[in-house]
C-alpha cells in the first residue's frame, strides 16, 4: 500500500510525558525524535521511546486519526497505549529497518 502512513505515540517513561504524532515513514520519524535531531516537544521532554502505533491507509487518514487523538482524555490515551503495550515497551526494535 503505498499510501499508508502510521499515528504514533512516544513517551519519556511508563505513564510520563506523551507526544502523539504521524508519519510516513514511521522509522525514520522515531529514529529522528530517539537522536533529538529536530529541535520540538520530544526533545524537550525526551519522548524516545515508541510505545504505541497504528497503521492507516493514507496520510490524510494518518493525520485525521492524530488530530482526533489529540483531543482525546489523557486516560483514553493510556488505554490505547496499554491495549498493545501493557508493559510499555519501547517498539522501535519492531519497525526499524534492518
Amino acid at each position: 500500500m503505498e499510501d499508508q502512513a502510521y499515528v504514533y505515540i512516544m513517551a519519556s517513561a511508563r505513564n510520563s510525558t506523551l507526544y502523539l504524532g504521524s508519519a510516513v515513514n514511521l522509522p525514520k520519524r522515531v529514529w529522528e525524535h530517539r537522536s533529538g535531531v529536530v529541535e520540538g516537544f520530544t526533545k524537550k521532554y525526551g519522548c524516545k521511546l515508541l510505545v504505541w502505533y497504528e497503521l492507516v491507509r493514507s496520510w490524510e487518514a494518518a493525520r485525521q486519526r492524530e488530530l482526533q487523538m489529540k483531543g482525546w482524555k489523557r486516560a483514553w490515551k493510556l488505554r490505547e497505549i496499554e491495549g498493545l503495550n501493557p508493559d510499555w515497551d519501547d517498539l522501535y526494535d519492531r519497525i526499524a529497518q534492518p
